[in-house]
Formats: C-alpha cells, structure tokens, sequence
C-alpha cells in the first residue's frame, strides 16, 4: 500500500506541478482532492508546456488513472477546455479521467459575487482569484451547493437551480450588479454536463479497491498549506483545506493509509494577492523584481521575498512531511549574498508563526541569517555533488532550519531539471 500527498508548504506557486510530474510514473492513481481552478500546476514535457487547473497532473503518464474528488470545486467551462487541449494534444482520457458526483459546481453567480464581495470590501479586499471559489464553498456549508449528482435528474437539477437564481439575484442586485436569466443559465449547464457526465462515477470503491489490492495514490494538494482556512493567514486564504488530512474528506482516503507526505518549497518566497508577508522585499527594488513571478491561473504578479524557513517549519509540522522538494534554486544564482528568515520578532520579542492572527503577522520583524551566493548557472547539473558548494550550503542551511531532509532540487523548468539528493 503507499499513498503520497505532495503538497505545498508556503502560499501557493511552489511548483507542485513539477514535483507531480517527476514522480507520477510510477503512481497507478494520481488525484485532486481539494480546492479548485483558482490553482494551477505548470506541466513542461514533450507534449508542450501546460497549465493544469483541475485535471489532475498525472494525466501525462498513460498508466495513471486520474481521479477528481468530492472536495474540489469545478467551473465546467475550464475543465471541457482542458480536457479539449489535452485530447488535442494527444492525451487520452477515456477510461483514465473520473469525476466524482459528490464535487460542487462552479456556477455563474458564484463568479459575479465574488468580485461584487472584493469590490464592496474596497481596501479591505482579501485578493481573491474572483474565480468563485469562496462562494461555491460557502454555498457547500451553507446547503445551497450544486453538486453533479443532481445533474443527473432534471427535476432536482432544475428546482434547485431555479431556487439559488432567485436568491443570489437579489444579492447580485443589492451589490450593484445585473442579475441572471434562469433558462440562459439551466441550458448553459445542462451542456456542460452532457459533455463532462461520461466521466463522472462514484470514486469510493475505486479507492477502496486500489488500496486493498495495493495500487499506488499520488494525491495533489491545491494551494498551500498558509492558505489553509484554519491554519492559514485568515481571511486571506481559500476556500478548502490545504493540509494533508484534506485527502480524507476530499477523495475518501482514511488518514492511516497516508504513507509518505513530500513538502513543496520554493527556494525563495512568493505570494499572489493581499495578505501578510514577512519576508517580502520591499526595500531592494532588483531582488524584488528578480524574485517576482506571474501566476499561472491568474496572471497576476506574484509578490517576491526571502524563505521563510518558520512558515515552511510550520507546514512540514503541521502536516508531518517526510521529504521537502526545493524549487527554482536556480533563480538565485545572480544573488552575491541570499537571506534566509530564521524566524520573527514581534514587540520586542521572539514569536512562533502559530503564536500570530494575520494582522499580528504583517507587524512581525523577520530575523535573516545571510549567506553567500554561488554567483553561476546552475542548470544542467543533475547530481547534487556538482553544484557548488555554497549553493549546497544553502539547501543544507534550510534542512536544518525547518527540521526536515530535502529529497530532491529542481534547477530548471524541463522535467529532467531535478537533482535527486537522497
């Protein structure tokens, strides 16, 4: 039996995508089982370079069977689109994707209020990705959800739709914005399902059979582990869990079964949207711009600073990570000195990540141990004796700070561009 969770340790854009990809070969089951199309995992291989949304990224290996869980949330349009590339790009899909019934679906007014919420919060917006993420959730908890197991019967589908149009018009209309067409709306969807129903199958008792026959699960967390909702920098997080527990509710894997739990880290710091950031550089213009990113949902500019090694010890606890896989260690090359964050202060004294609320947390003062940088390219390099020495130094500082080993190094964006450490 071995199931693995990769997952990210910081806010998000780590490179899990890359991660998913080096070790997905060998998986019989790669799965989603939490967040939405507000997460993307950038995929480099010789099909092209792909940013996956809600397919899960194992798709590439034809072995792997693909696995959509109850606990992510689906706008259909994106999801046909990446199955289209995908099928145009020569992956099949047929009898490897499945969906499961019980996941929510992304509606129209979803998308509306969530921006018509960030416009009417103004300076206290949270930095959604306003793809509707937040509002599918809350309609989750709040039993107005949609889910694709009432597609399946008309009547149901078109009572509940017809009760939640009503209801979210008045809002849209109290917020400024222009309601929706009930029958525009029920015949958008109805084709969208009709497109994604042969893929849609209870997952339980694949799980289940694959873990009694001994099948290999990768299961790919969305986001990361600080925009958890409870454990995360609230209110500016996501809608979902983003710890490696999720996978029990998301997907229906008992929590005894986790074998292995892999952190993705990136070798620097990264954040798209409002929120606390203790090490963000904003007093050294050309490091801020070389640490600086687009978002592959978004496109929106990922602001850039240090790593936080109490963040990423945070998560590796939290979650109980085995193995760290370090990211984009390359993009440090051009530094003459790098920071690493040790830890905060916080009104004259020391303080814990988890001793902090967010607003407390964007007060902190971030305490930096500076080492030297290698000042050359690294990319290339495949065994981890070959890089220099100091860029070893820095990996081997990091171990050390957040507790854990780094198993593998990625220094470039091809999928061969990972050095296996240990």
């Amino acid at each position: 039996m071995s199931v693995t969770v990769i997952l990210g340790t910081q806010w998000g854009d780590e490179g899990k995508g890359k991660a998913i990809d080096t070790f997905a070969g060998d998986f019989d089951y790669v799965a989603r089982f939490n967040g939405g199309n507000n997460a993307g995992h950038t995929i480099v291989n010789e099909y092209g370079t792909f940013k996956i949304h809600l397919v899960p990224s194992g798709v590439f290996y034809p072995k792997a069977k693909c696995l959509i869980g109850g606990g992510v949330v689906m706008d259909p349009s994106v999801l046909i689109d990446e199955m289209n590339d995908l099928l145009k790009a020569g992956i099949q899909l047929e009898k490897r994707l499945f969906i499961s019934p019980r996941a929510h679906v992304i509606m129209p007014y979803h998308k509306i209020l969530d921006g018509l919420y960030e416009e009417a919060k103004g300076a206290g917006a949270t930095g959604t990705t306003r793809r509707g993420i937040g509002p599918t959730f809350a309609d989750k908890i709040s039993y107005n959800g949609i889910r694709w197991s009432d597609f399946a019967d008309n009547d149901l589908f078109t009572a509940k739709l017809r009760m939640q149009i009503s209801l979210k018009n008045k809002i849209i209309a109290a917020l400024g914005g222009t309601g929706l067409d009930f029958e525009k709306v029920r015949d958008e969807y109805r084709g969208h399902y009709e497109k994604i129903k042969p893929f849609i199958t209870e997952l339980f008792p694949i799980v289940q059979n694959g873990l009694k026959t001994g099948k290999k699960f990768l299961l790919e967390q969305a986001m990361g582990t600080c925009l958890d909702p409870d454990w995360g920098t609230y209110p500016f997080v996501t809608g979902s869990t983003t710890l490696a527990s999720a996978a029990t509710g998301g997907l229906g894997i008992p929590p005894r079964n986790i074998s292995r739990v892999i952190g993705v880290t990136k070798a620097y710091t990264t954040r798209v949207g409002a929120g606390p950031m203790p090490t963000e550089i904003k007093d050294d213009e050309r490091a801020a711009s070389a640490l600086r990113e687009v978002a592959a949902t978004t496109g929106r500019v990922r602001r850039g600073g240090w790593f936080d090694a109490e963040l990423t010890r945070f998560a590796v606890q939290i979650s109980g990570i085995d193995r760290l896989f370090l990211t984009k260690l390359d993009i440090l090359s051009e530094f003459d000195e790098i920071k690493i964050c040790t830890g905060y202060e916080f009104q004259g004294k020391r303080v814990h990540y988890y001793d902090l609320d967010s607003y407390q947390l964007d007060k902190v003062r971030a305490i930096y141990k500076t080492v030297r940088g290698w000042k050359e390219d690294i990319r290339g390099i495949r065994k981890y004796k070959d890089l220099p020495s100091k860029a070893r130094a820095y990996v081997e500082t990091i171990e050390k700070l957040v507790g854990t080993k780094i198993g593998w190094v990625a220094n470039g964006p091809e999928r061969e561009a990972v050095i296996k450490k240990q």
